[in-house]
């Protein structure tokens, strides 16, 4: 059983107390288990510092509540560069920037979509193909969703236009 949701409710108000919020939380099997817990400040920022900060926070919180029985290693970091889109403020957040969408269940016969962030129309995802088509994407069929490496995004993370 995957113990993200039960990780999520046990840390996420302590997180957010610290001015934190959560990215994504992952946790992958096999020899070594690892538990992966991207996290941001409210601005899109995170530091080293703040990386310790929640890591030894997070350790504490999942020290008493044990929601993992068996051995792992804990990660934490920023969302980075090319970050996961996982929160519908992130595809408002990064309108204007390209992406890659993935959706559980196929919209016009296709799973995977990439082209320019437009934002959000209600709870779906729009974004611009290459051929400047607008496609609405429901949010709710999300399978995972990423910024791509591009100049611009590189551009704009370096002169702290949009993060």
């Amino acid at each position: 059983m995957d113990p993200t949701v039960r990780i999520a409710e046990l840390i996420s108000p302590s997180l957010q107390s610290m001015g934190y919020e959560i990215v994504r939380i992952t946790f992958t099997g096999g020899d070594r288990q690892v538990l992966q817990i991207m996290a941001e400040k409210e601005d899109g920022t995170m530091t080293i510092d703040g990386c310790e900060e929640v890591s030894r926070t997070v350790s504490a919180l999942l020290d008493v509540e044990d929601p993992i029985s068996d051995a792992y290693d804990l990660e934490v970091s920023s969302p980075g560069i090319d970050r996961p889109l996982t929160r519908l403020k992130d595809f408002e957040r990064w309108a204007g920037f390209e992406a890659k969408v993935e959706l559980d269940e196929a919209v016009n016969g296709q799973r995977r979509y990439r082209g320019k962030l437009l934002g959000l129309q209600d709870e779906d995802v729009v974004l611009a193909n290459d051929a400047g088509e607008k496609i609405t994407l429901p949010f709710a069929e999300l399978r995972k969703a990423k910024l791509v490496l591009t100049d611009e995004l590189i551009a704009a993370s370096q002169g702290g236009s949009k993060s």
